[in-house]
């Protein structure tokens, strides 16, 4: 004779089983273990953050809310974390933010890219691939701050040179320039105090991190959370200090220099993007090392 409480027993298995399924199932980062203290990365340096761009499927910058003004050749793909947007020979032109026309200080940018080499042949010209750029001020391309990636004439290398380029006010209504670069081979006029960073992440998710201390007017790049900058470069304004301060109206632009998004260009170098982007931060603070090691870690982790 057959059990009648078998069909019960087996019944309330099932349902157990659902129960501790779904209840398993969550995505809430706190259900996960910290991550150098921080649960997901919207908790490094979160009140020092002026603005951020997720590509969750549009292109509206997060905390603002501001949808780009122009798009052009821009698509939604897998990203670095969830989804991100790719380009080709494109860009999203945006109107003023408010929050990012820095007036005195410092700046963090933070996003994940994928470039590729674009040096084709040993005698053709290496194109800008730009990821982020603040426009504003007297210089026509660069405008006040620019982050992007190329070649530096390395035609058979996965090699990616990375370059973040500043044309802000003094303070006095002239213009402060400078950069901060890596250094892909050693070249013949290069000392002993430059360095050299093959920095090979040509085609590959990469978090790049550029920062600007107001404190000591020092710059730096950071590659997957390693200083890969030139450390000849890296010190400006005699290491004195020095604010950032934007020219303004000013606004962003993912994938092109102001020049490129207006329509106004006549360089050969300079060009839209063709590559990948994800994950745009923008601090009002130099990151520390500690919090740019966290930031890859946790969106390296999708978080």
């Amino acid at each position: 004779m057959k059990s009648k409480f078998f069909p019960f027993l087996l019944a309330l298995g099932i349902a157990g089983s659902l129960v501790l399924g779904f209840s398993s199932c969550g995505d809430d980062d706190d259900d996960l273990p910290p991550i150098d203290g921080y649960n997901n990365s919207n908790e490094v340096a979160a009140t020092n953050l002026l603005a951020h761009w997720g590509f969750e499927g549009d292109g509206k910058e997060t905390k603002s809310g501001t949808a780009p003004s122009k798009t052009v050749n821009g698509t939604f793909v897998t990203g670095a974390k969830g989804k991100g947007v790719k380009f080709d020979a494109g860009f999203f032109d945006y109107p003023r933010i408010p929050a990012l026309e820095i007036a005195t200080g410092s700046i963090t940018l933070s996003a994940w890219a994928k470039i590729s080499n674009t040096k084709e042949t040993p005698t053709g010209g290496s194109t800008i691939s730009p990821i982020f750029s603040i426009a504003g001020g007297p210089n026509a391309n660069i405008g006040n701050l620019a982050l992007f990636g190329n070649t530096h004439g390395l035609t058979s290398s996965d090699s990616i040179q990375v370059k973040a380029e500043f044309h802000f006010d003094k303070g006095d209504g002239t213009e402060f320039g400078g950069d901060a670069i890596n250094m892909t081979k050693k070249e013949p006029w290069m000392d002993d105090t430059h360095t050299v960073d093959p920095n090979k992440i040509g085609g590959k998710w990469a978090h790049i991190v550029y920062v600007y201390d107001g404190s000591t007017a020092n710059n730096r790049i950071y590659v997957n959370g390693v200083k890969i900058s030139n450390s000849a470069w890296e010190s400006r304004n005699g290491g004195n200090p020095l604010n950032m301060k934007f020219f303004t109206p000013t606004r962003p632009i993912v994938g092109a220099t102001q020049s490129v998004a207006n329509g106004t260009n006549a360089e050969p170098w300079n060009a839209a993007l063709k590559g990948e982007v994800d994950e745009i931060r923008v601090y009002n603070k130099p990151l520390t090392v500690a919090e740019i090691g966290a930031l890859y870690k946790l969106e390296k982790a999708g978080r």
